[in-house]
Order: structure tokens, then C-alpha cells, then sequence
């Protein structure tokens, strides 16, 4: 069934592309039989490291596709493609959590929480926490390798899939430069906009939407004019989406994004919301917050920094950012040579981007 044939079905969409990734997966698993229960414990990890989220970066793939090609005749190939993302994605939050000294992911233990405890509980020599850190090492590896291994082997014709390939050689570097990016600034305790939007962009706004819908198009044979239209409306809406996550990783439900109350403001990160209540709070609470950057917080102390935050009017100033970028990426969406088909879920997309709670 091609994508003008039906309506969008999000909830269809996620469950395809799990069922494609656990297909993916299986087959990597009896691969890896030969090396016994390690790799077996590995794969497993690499299992639950796929599962769940909101499937964006496939979405947005596979709608990048369909901006250029209203159907195709390997939808399965497709699919495979675009669930290619996901693995990339797995493989970054795998190594983020790890350089964050993050607890939990998705509600549940973080990689390297989960195999430090394991040790722990079987009582092997050596240090648990190390053991911890080089699983998650290697599964973020290994998951980054499936990546391309899922992309260029999803089935669709050689020449557009070398081409997605040259999209996707570049959406690596970019995360993992941006994610060094990150790491430095934290080291520096440097907290300014400027720098905390280049993090923001390199880190995870291009590869969240704009490289996806890039590798989506290729596949499609995109002309160069159609992918500077997909960067216009996917570059904003990239930045839109990852500041909506900064507000949610300093004022979102625990119970909803399974992450700890406060999370980003225990692991120190200097994002924009971050810099901007710095820039505008009082020097009183601006001193209180930097030296809490990156600390222990109990409940109390979060709602502390949280209401420095808010007063301040850094919150209120991250919304309006979060408007603007998304009105300025709805508009670039209206004027840009793609299908009918696609603008209609794109736009549905935007909206699902940087309006969710999780």
C-alpha cells in the first residue's frame, strides 16, 4: 500500500518500523549465536536500546521520500530504510546516557547502568562501573554499524541508496562532532547562546529532522532544488524539536519521560534555556544556578533551580523561539516543490515535533 493510498497512521507507522528493527535485530542475534551468551546478553541490550520513542526520524525519512515520489513500488525497502534511522538514534542515546552518567532511559535502566548491575550481581572481578561504560561503548558501536548495514542493504536501487549513503556518512559526523561539542562546553562551564544553539543544531536538530528528510529524498533521486526546500523547513524544525526536549529535560513528568525530575540540571548541561536564565536572572540567582549545574539535587533543590529558570523568563523566551521556528518551517513547508501528500503529514509531523510532553 503507497502513502497517498491511506490515511497517515502514526501509531501503524511505529509498529511497522519496530517489527522492521526487531526483524533487523533477530538476524544480527543468529549471527552472533556463535559467541555465545555475551553477545547473546549484547543483543538483547541492543533489543531493548530499539524499542519504543516516536519514531520522528523514520517519519520524517520516509515522508522525505514521499515529498519526491508520491508511491513506490518496495514500500518493505522503504521502510527498511527509514528504520535505518533508528538505529543511529539508538546508538547516540546509548552513548549519550553513558558520557551524561545518565541513570535511566525510557523508564528503564540506562545500557551501562544495566550491565555494571549485572556484574555486580554475579560478582566478577574488576570494576562494575567500567564494565558498565565499555558495554555501552560497544553496543552504541555495534548499533551505529547496523545503521549503515540496515541502509545500504534495505533493498531499494544501488545508485539512490549510494546517494542517501553520502546524507547519512554526513548526519554521523555531525552528531558525533556536536556531541563532542556538548561535552566541551559542559567541561568549560560556558553557558551562551550562541554556542548552546550550534550544540543544539549539530547535536541533534539536523539529525533529527532535516538529515532524515535529506535521506528520504535521496532515495527518492531528489533534485538539489528540492532538498534546499526540505533544509528550510526541517533545519527550524529540528531546532523547534530539540528545544522543546530542553524544556522537558528541565520541566517535564518524570512519569512521562521516564527520565528523573530535573534531569538535564543534575548532568549540567548548558543548553539554550540554560544560558538564557543566566543571562537574565538575577546575579544572585544566576551564581546559585551555575554553581548547581551539574550537582547532586535532591526534589528540592530542582525546584529550586526551576523556579530561578522560570522567573527569570528564560522558559517563557524558549516558547517563543519554539513559534517562531516552527511558524518560519510551516511556511517554508507551504512554499516548497514537494507532493501534496507529504505536506499535508508534514505538517501534521511539525506539530506532533514540538508540542509533545515527551
Amino acid at each position: 500500500m503507497t502513502a497517498p493510498e491511506q490515511a497517515w497512521d502514526d501509531n501503524a507507522f511505529r509498529e511497522t518500523i519496530a517489527s522492521t528493527l526487531d526483524a533487523f535485530v533477530d538476524a544480527q542475534a543468529r549471527t552472533l549465536e556463535p559467541l555465545g551468551p555475551d553477545a547473546a546478553r549484547l543483543v538483547a541490550e541492543a533489543h531493548r536500546s530499539v524499542t519504543g520513542g516516536k519514531r520522528f526520524r523514520a517519519a520524517f525519512c520516509y515522508w522525505g521520500f514521499h515529498a519526491v515520489q508520491e508511491s513506490t513500488a518496495d514500500e518493505r525497502s522503504l521502510i527498511r530504510a527509514a528504520a535505518a534511522l533508528e538505529l543511529l538514534h539508538a546508538s547516540a542515546l546509548v552513548h549519550d546516557d553513558l558520557m551524561d552518567a545518565s541513570d535511566t532511559r525510557r523508564g528503564r535502566p540506562a545500557t551501562h547502568r544495566a550491565f555494571e548491575a549485572h556484574h555486580r550481581q554475579h560478582g566478577w572481578g574488576g570494576d562494575p562501573e567500567q564494565y558498565g561504560a565499555a558495554a555501552a561503548i560497544l553496543l552504541g558501536d555495534l548499533l551505529l554499524s547496523w545503521s549503515d548495514q540496515m541502509l545500504r542493504t534495505c533493498g531499494l536501487d544501488d545508485g539512490v541508496v549510494r546517494n542517501a549513503l553520502g546524507f547519512f556518512d554526513t548526519t554521523r559526523g555531525e552528531v558525533i562532532a556536536g556531541q563532542f561539542l556538548d561535552v566541551s562546553v559542559q567541561a568549560r562551564r560556558e553557558s551562551d547562546v550562541e554556542m548552546a544553539m550550534r550544540v543544539l543544531r549539530y547535536k541533534s536538530a539536523k539529525y533529527s529532522i532535516e538529515r532524515p528528510l535529506h535521506i528520504g529524498a535521496a532515495l527518492a533521486g531528489a533534485e538539489e532544488e528540492t532538498l534546499a526546500a526540505l533544509t528550510a523547513f526541517g533545519l527550524p524544525l529540528g531546532e523547534a524539536f530539540q528545544l522543546r526536549d530542553d524544556l522537558l529535560g528541565v520541566f517535564g513528568d518524570p512519569q512521562v519521560t521516564g527520565k528523573p525530575a530535573g534531569d538535564d540540571l543534575t548532568e549540567g548541561k548548558r543548553t539554550v534555556l540554560v544560558a538564557l536564565a543566566l543571562d537574565k536572572a538575577s546575579p544572585a540567582d544566576a551564581t546559585l544556578l551555575d554553581d548547581r549545574l551539574g550537582t547532586e539535587l535532591a526534589p528540592a533543590d530542582v525546584a529550586v533551580l526551576r523556579a530561578i529558570i522560570e522567573t527569570s523568563g528564560a522558559s517563557t523566551e524558549v516558547e517563543k523561539m519554539i513559534g517562531e521556528l516552527t511558524e518560519r518551517s510551516l511556511v517554508a513547508l507551504d512554499h516548497a516543490p514537494i507532493t501534496s501528500s507529504a505536506r499535508v503529514v508534514l505538517k501534521t509531523l511539525a506539530t506532533a515535533a514540538t508540542q509533545r510532553v515527551v
